[in-house]
């Protein structure tokens, strides 16, 4: 199969798409052809050197496809079923992909909208997990404009919850539209987040990684009120906890969030679509710009 990998660290440059051996479901596991992969941040973080250091690495850790083989003890979903999901592996953006954690593809989704789900899902559901977000809650969403941000709000938004945004000026809109009272980012932002809750609020979410952790903590009260999914480095510094997917990811995610799509209450846009062939482009947009969406390489 045709498989995206580097085998020396740099700039997108290094990016290959290379033949390697087909890969088979294990236990639990389900093999799909690949439609579309999604791109995230951490894939240029890892062909820079800034993550793992094996070498050579491949990339990909969320697609959509076609079931083409089950693994042992799979009896939710059969071959030619669409389904999507995470892989594991990290081999994701490939023409074949082993998912272990898999949902079927909801029916108003096509393939490019249901990869660009898992990551930015599960990490928010997490979060707003392990922050204890309920109804009655003000919630304060930083990047909350960006594929994790916008998930946050809008499943913040479902539980009941109050939920105050940033972004720049030109994403306001975008946030209202999502059930968010926007604020822009930058200097003055606690003045700014106080007009719209005087006392504070009750929880905050770093989603941006932009180093606001102390007004975060200000504003909630507590660094226990606070979660980043985006500053390792401010987590450890200010005593806030980083959430991340080796303590418990929320993996029922995929499947429950079925009612929210096809209610309308919930989508991750797509921002930009790139064949596999393309990957070094999709590279430099998440590395240099910042998309409203997701990136997504389209296989197939």
């Amino acid at each position: 199969m045709k498989a995206a990998r580097f085998s020396q660290f740099g700039g997108p440059e290094v990016l290959e798409i290379v033949d390697l051996p087909d890969p088979h479901p294990g236990q639990g596991q389900v093999r799909i052809a690949v439609r579309a992969a999604g791109v995230n941040p951490s894939d240029w973080k890892k062909r820079a050197g800034l993550m793992d250091p094996e070498l050579p690495q491949t990339l990909g850790y969320e697609a959509a496809g076609i079931v083409d083989e089950l693994g042992p003890g799979v009896t939710d979903v059969a071959v030619g079923d669409p389904v999507f999901g995470l892989s594991d592996a990290g081999a994701a953006q490939a023409e074949l992909a082993v998912l272990s954690h898999y949902a079927p593809v909801p029916p108003s989704l096509d393939f490019a909208h249901a990869a660009a789900l898992p990551a930015a899902l599960e990490t928010a559901w997490r979060a707003l997990d392990q922050l204890g977000v309920t109804a009655g809650h003000t919630l304060l969403v930083n990047g909350a404009s960006g594929s994790v941000g916008g998930a946050a709000v809008q499943l913040a938004v479902a539980r009941g919850a109050r939920v105050i945004g940033t972004a720049s000026p030109a994403n306001h809109d975008y946030l209202r539209s999502l059930g968010a009272e926007p604020v822009a980012y930058g200097d003055g932002l606690t003045a700014r987040v106080r007009a719209l809750a005087p006392a504070g609020v009750d929880l905050a979410l770093d989603a941006a990684g932009s180093g606001i952790l102390p007004e975060l903590i200000d504003l909630a009260g507590a660094a226990d009120h606070v979660i980043t999914v985006a500053d390792f480095t401010g987590a450890q510094k200010h005593g806030v906890r980083f959430s991340r997917g080796d303590d418990g990811r929320a993996l029922h995610s995929l499947t429950a969030i079925g009612p929210l799509i096809e209610s309308g209450r919930f989508s991750v846009p797509v921002a930009q679509t790139f064949p596999l062939a393309d990957i070094a482009a999709a590279h430099r947009v998440s590395e240099h710009a910042h998309p409203r969406g997701k990136l997504i390489l389209l296989v197939g």
